[in-house]
């Protein structure tokens, strides 16, 4: 179970992680044993803006000295190893975290198996609330220490949430929300720029040629063939053969 808190609503806008917090729920059971639990403030490089931080109280002074995602990747590569992700919202928490994966060269998690409860949530509840403190209200869940947003909080909520969406704590494993790929809820910006370019020369390729008037298309024809004449007569669409040998 993830969850982070952030300075804003977008890494593509500068926007960075000031908090991660996961638990494992092995067998469904929630696990909260030191091993078997990560969180960990981060500092974001940057201001934390005033708005945001009345969401989760995380100021700038709170982490002024904790370290950078940089230097916490790798512990939390390390925890996540193996797992199957469930996140509220994963295409929120997993852009960020993808995103500073890529910034600092660590390797990405695209393929790890990912649960969004709240498209599950969606499904199983449509035209209600469905954000975690609603979730929690109906699935008799106790929030009462949540005054505030916190990524570790939250995720031991959300642990509750997903097991009372499933059935309980003795539902058959086999009836779990389905999971998904990283790569489903997040584009990388190399997935995206190909894909736009793709996108953005079908346009091009469907377009109907402008309309060239008898005058212009005169001085292109005695345009080309001066280009022609000073070339020594080698321009390539005269010879196509030396197009092909360039």
């Amino acid at each position: 179970m993830l969850d982070t808190e952030t300075t804003g609503l977008s890494p593509l806008n500068g926007d960075r992680m000031v908090e991660i917090g996961a638990i494992e729920v092995l067998d469904r059971k929630v696990l909260s044993s030191d091993q078997h639990v990560f969180h960990q403030y981060i500092n974001p490089e940057r201001d934390i803006p005033a708005e945001v931080v009345r969401i989760h109280g995380i100021d700038n002074a709170k982490v002024k000295n904790k370290p950078t995602f940089k230097e916490i990747a790798q512990d939390f590569l390390n925890f996540i190893e193996g797992a199957t992700l469930v996140i509220h919202n994963a295409s929120f928490d997993l852009g960020f975290i993808m995103h500073e994966l890529r910034l600092n060269g660590f390797e990405n998690i695209q393929d790890m198996q990912v649960i969004d409860t709240l498209a599950f949530a969606r499904k199983k509840h449509p035209h209600q609330r469905n954000n975690l403190d609603a979730l929690c209200d109906r699935y008799d869940i106790d929030r009462g220490m949540r005054d505030l947003h916190g990524a570790l909080l939250d995720s031991e909520l959300l642990a509750e949430v997903y097991l009372g969406m499933t059935g309980g704590r003795q539902f058959s494993l086999g009836m779990d929300i389905p999971s998904l790929p990283a790569s489903s809820f997040v584009q990388l910006p190399e997935q995206s720029r190909g894909r736009d370019e793709q996108a953005e020369t079908a346009k091009i390729m469907k377009r109907q040629s402008p309309p060239i008037a008898d005058d212009e298309h005169e001085a292109h024809l005695t345009m080309m063939q001066r280009i022609h004449e000073e070339s020594g007569g080698k321009t390539v669409w005269h010879h196509p053969e030396l197009a092909e040998a360039s």
